[in-house]
């Protein structure tokens, strides 16, 4: 897949990253951070002393409804700075005011929590953030530039570290401007709650196609079990009562031979269907054991190493074993792998999973696999990203939100 943020494109490039334009983002966004952090200072000054000139409108709350304003507005700029480095679109979940005015802005602002956390994310940024940012600039280009310039007989050894420190740059840079947007977007990115009328409604809709997926699949194993299944039993009783009637040595019984065993093939497809429509493992003993169960009946060897607290909700369970299902299909069909291995771990609120290969690599992005697998994740308001060189391995890792009740 296409990168969508810096870190991404560092990982899953690392010698074509250089080349890339990332390096070039990422020394954008840095660079515009020290600007915007020391512009917010100079904005929350600015905003403390209109909230204190309107102190006679706004009793006890003025100099607080500038601080918001100036938050609102640095926010603002942030979330438009972080597509530099990260390409997933960060909406502003502010709601407009029922009736316009400062007073109902004012009030409108102070009740909703991303206010408070935009309010903290500024004054990181004016505290501390500008300054970091200025420090990594500094140590990437401000001393292999004073180094360098000052190359003499006794401090070649200087100069040497400087270069390669300036070498070192794009990755320095980039680590940390990864660094800076995923705090960013952890003070900005809107809460469930927080999101507009129609994003609710189409996280709902995803949510409804998951249960309504789970149900048909559901009728679907019962269906087959209770009706094409049992026909199968059926006929099977059937050839075997009219084997007690043909002479074994007859040319009708070499024909019955034939329609046995190829009856005994279609009722083991058809079993196997079943259970993969709704593995029993899966239902009885939750995630670990279905994909420890699957994985000793796979085709090259894999190593599960999933550690979960406790069962996931039934919904996440049952996608993400379809999940990895598919996705080892895809290894075994078109990697060309040798061994594979599937990790997870549960940690605050989110399940990360990979899924790595020794395989020749070379993944197509855009193909229907990887593209369904996607899908899969998206619709559990999820992310996934794919590293695959040409030449191996492959690692396909997902992260989605994972609460336990």
């Amino acid at each position: 897949m296409q990168p969508t943020t810096a870190w991404q494109a560092m990982a899953q490039r690392p010698l074509s990253f250089l080349t890339s334009s990332w390096p070039w983002r990422s020394l954008a966004y840095l660079s515009g951070g020290v600007v915007v952090g020391a512009a917010a200072v100079l904005v929350f000054a600015l905003g403390l002393a209109a909230g204190l000139a309107l102190l006679v409108v706004l009793i006890g709350i003025a100099p607080l409804v500038g601080m918001v304003l100036a938050a609102t507005l640095v926010a603002r700029v942030e979330r438009l700075r972080l597509r530099l480095v990260d390409k997933d679109p960060l909406p502003d979940p502010h709601r407009a005011p029922k009736a316009p005015g400062l007073r109902a802005w004012a009030a409108t602002r102070l009740k909703e929590q991303v206010t408070w956390r935009e309010l903290m994310f500024t004054l990181l940024s004016a505290a501390a953030l500008w300054w970091l940012d200025l420090m990594v600039l500094g140590f990437s280009f401000g001393i292999p530039a004073t180094t360098i310039a000052s190359t003499g007989k006794d401090t070649w050894p200087w100069t040497v570290f400087g270069a390669i420190v300036l070498l070192a740059s794009p990755y320095t840079v980039t680590s940390w401007a990864g660094a800076r947007a995923a705090m960013a977007r952890t003070f900005l990115a809107p809460r469930d709650k927080e999101l507009g009328e129609e994003l609710r409604e189409v996280r709902a809709s995803q949510s409804r196609l998951l249960d309504s997926f789970d149900a048909e699949r559901v009728r679907i194993e019962r269906d087959l079990h209770d009706g094409a299944q049992q026909r199968l039993v059926s006929l099977g009783m059937t050839l075997a009562m009219l084997r007690l009637e043909i002479p074994e040595d007859s040319s009708q019984s070499e024909l019955l031979t034939q329609a046995e065993s190829q009856l005994s093939t279609a009722h083991q497809d058809l079993r196997a269907l079943v259970r993969g429509l709704n593995p029993p493992v899966l239902a009885d003993h939750g995630l670990v054991a279905a994909i420890e169960d699957y994985a000793g009946r796979f085709p090259i060897p894999v190593t599960v190493d999933l550690r979960l607290p406790e069962r996931l909700p039934r919904k996440l369970e049952t996608t993400m074993y379809y999940l990895i299902n598919e996705a080892m299909t895809n290894i075994a069909k078109h990697s060309g792998a040798n061994s594979a291995q599937v990790r997870g771990r549960y940690h605050a609120d989110l399940l990360f999973l990979d899924i790595t290969d020794d395989g020749r690599g070379g993944v197509d992005p855009t193909g229907s696999g990887v593209t369904g697998l996607a899908d899969r994740v998206t619709a559990l308001d999820g992310r996934m990203r794919v590293s695959s060189p040409v030449g191996g391995p492959t690692l396909l890792h997902v992260e989605v939100p994972c609460r336990f009740a």
